[in-house]
């Protein structure tokens, strides 16, 4: 068995803080020794932790003993907004370091590993021609076009879901020096430029639509309109169905290179975008010439 770090047990036994009670002390000091820091300064922040912890509990009258304090409900009570006068940065290293001393304590159930969900992998080019010649080949005018829109809108405009079902021929507009799709009804109603390899195309589909729904059916609400027309186009049964995510997984994958973002994720060292919404609201946003300029130009 392995000796303390004398440091450490020195760190832990001298802990006597003026802002909580003596028993929350007593307390923090017990949990952190049976949580065995390895170090004296990952002791301190278990004591800080843990002296939290006790005053909160002490504050609604919750006992003061491993098994109940670190529970993960309590953990969460004792670090939730409004439950604390600790800055949002203090509460997450509190929580972060309260769970390391009740996963030593083996108190509450194991957190259960959910791994996250990947993005779709993108369509090459040579596959995005496929599906395009697989759509000129249906056997009436209404497919082709129909078939043709789907591409184009999602793997051209990154189109999905409700707003890809609710474009009507009218929404494809030739302007600002380019292709655009408004998208009028859902929760973010934008104009989206059109990438230029798909400007004819989506323009003959939408000519063809006229004021209809540009991938048919009869209502934008109604659900599976994009299935049953993936899965019924006839021939290329070498091809795998077309899946719309993928579609658009190609056009942020293509949009991403032309801006440059991996370029600037590499020069920031950068590996998550989780930051990069909040910086970019804080953005002027682009007009509508500047971002057919910026994406649907011709390259």
């Amino acid at each position: 068995m392995l000796r303390s770090d004398p440091a450490v047990t020195e760190a832990i036994e001298g802990f006597s803080p003026r802002t909580v009670s003596g028993a929350a002390a007593a307390f923090a000091r017990e949990v952190t020794a049976q949580a065995k820091p390895e170090s004296p300064n990952r002791a301190k922040a278990y004591l800080f932790a843990a002296s939290r912890l006790g005053a909160f509990c002490e504050s609604i009258g919750i006992e003061l003993t491993a098994t109940v304090a670190l529970h993960p409900s309590v953990v969460e009570r004792c670090c939730a907004p409004g439950m604390t006068t600790m800055s949002a940065p203090t509460r997450r290293t509190v929580r972060t370091n309260l769970r390391a001393i009740a996963r030593a304590h083996a108190c509450g159930p194991p957190p259960v590993w959910l791994g996250r969900e990947r993005a779709k992998a993108p369509y090459s080019r040579e596959e995005i021609a496929s599906y395009l010649s697989l759509a000129d080949a249906q056997p009436t005018e209404s497919r082709r076009m129909r078939a043709s829109a789907v591409v184009c809108l999602s793997a051209g405009a990154g189109l999905v879901g409700a707003d890809l079902k609710a474009v009507t021929g009218e929404d494809v507009v030739a302007r600002s020096g380019g292709v655009v799709v408004c998208v009028r009804s859902g929760r973010r109603p934008r104009v989206v430029p059109v990438l230029w390899r798909y400007h004819d195309r989506l323009l003959s589909a939408a000519g063809f639509a006229g004021d209809r729904l540009v991938i048919g059916g009869t209502s934008p609400l109604r659900r599976n309109v994009t299935s049953p027309l993936t899965a019924s186009l006839a021939g290329g049964r070498d091809l795998p169905r077309i899946e719309i995510t993928r579609l658009r997984a190609t056009w942020l994958c293509e949009v991403a290179e032309t801006i440059g973002i991996r370029a600037f994720m590499d020069a920031a060292g950068i590996t998550c975008s989780q930051r990069l919404g909040d910086l970019a609201a804080s953005l002027p946003s682009a007009s509508e010439e500047e971002a057919v300029a910026l994406l649907g130009a011709r390259r």
